[in-house]
């Protein structure tokens, strides 16, 4: 067997052992034991664990959290912009963004986006105080710069699609008009 086969072997059976259930039990002693073997009948608290995800790894980025903390995106949108505004989410979603998006579907909302633009055309990108009007990448991109975001690859990609269009808010039933009194005979 040459030196090559036997890492190799060694490396495959280290390799299943990783991917072997864990446990977590407490002995008699009230001492903790991490094992990848069942624990005795007489472990207390037993637990089966799964230790092989990394959750490191599951977190974002220092620079991503800062910016987040510092500078949140809020994307405003209409239910009738289609192609524009998935442009915007795609700029987004491509560097990893998490954002709000605030689908203008009433007046209080339609004012809301007048008050932070100054107009009413969408989509209108806001990082933290900054207020973006122009709909393009390239102006998208600059303000989330700016923000101090992770340019596109240095994070996951997000997934973040278009949000259901709101339910109309049903209207109180009309009440039926009374029966005039009849006129006098």
């Amino acid at each position: 067997m040459t030196p090559r086969t036997l890492v190799f072997i060694i490396a495959a059976v280290a390799a299943a052992s990783a991917w072997a259930q864990q446990y977590r039990w407490v002995d008699e002693k009230g001492r903790v034991h991490y094992t990848d073997t069942p624990p005795p009948p007489s472990a207390k608290s037993a637990q089966k664990k799964n230790l092989k995800a990394n959750e490191l790894g599951q977190q974002p980025s220092y620079e991503l959290t800062q910016a987040m903390r510092k500078a949140p995106v809020t994307l405003y949108t209409f239910p009738e912009c289609k192609d524009p505004c998935q442009m915007a989410r795609d700029v987004l979603n491509k560097r990893g963004v998490p954002f709000k998006e605030k689908l203008i579907s009433n007046q209080q909302m339609l004012d809301e986006l007048k008050q932070v633009s100054g107009g009413l055309n969408v989509p209108v990108l806001v990082v933290g105080s900054q207020v973006e009007t122009t709909a393009s990448p390239q102006a998208f991109n600059q303000a989330l710069d700016i923000g101090g975001y992770p340019a596109a690859g240095v994070v996951r990609p997000g997934s973040q699609k278009e949000p259901a269009a709101p339910k109309p808010t049903p209207q109180p039933p009309q009440a039926a008009p009374s029966e005039a009194p009849a006129a006098p005979r």
